[in-house]
């Protein structure tokens, strides 16, 4: 079962950050389908939100197709995002780097800063490599 956590300081609104790491979780195949979401209850007591956001985030994953509402039962998964699986030999690779990064002197927030500009740049390369390859380029 996936556990969130809520940081009242990201800026992110407290849905959303339910919303994104429910996301994440089944990206990483943590959660699957059938699996059965926190009740609105269970999260409340672990992170003192309101019932009303944990219900708008689970509101978003069901218009997002993610999860069912069954009356009376809970939440439960209806389809993953998997691609990258929580025990996968890049996540390692990605432990040490991170941990290189903060014997390095680097903060949270600069290994996040950094490792999202590396992103940025791989994935538009990508997609300017795709859409030449595919002449959509003018």
């Amino acid at each position: 079962m996936v556990e969130y956590r809520i940081d009242r300081r990201s800026g992110v609104a407290t849905y959303l950050q339910i919303v994104q790491q429910t996301r994440q979780a089944l990206r990483l195949g943590l959660l699957e389908p059938g699996d059965k979401l926190p009740t609105a209850r269970e999260v409340v007591e672990a992170t003192a939100i309101n019932p009303n956001t944990v219900l708008k985030a689970y509101r978003e994953l069901e218009r997002e197709g993610l999860v069912e509402a069954r009356r009376g039962l809970g939440t439960f998964v209806r389809r993953t995002l998997g691609g990258a699986p929580a025990d996968s030999p890049l996540r390692g690779e990605l432990v040490e780097w991170a941990t290189r990064a903060r014997q390095a002197g680097l903060e949270k927030d600069d290994v996040a800063a950094l490792f999202t500009a590396v992103l940025e740049e791989q994935f538009t390369e990508l997609q300017i490599h795709e859409q030449g390859s595919r002449g959509d380029l003018a």
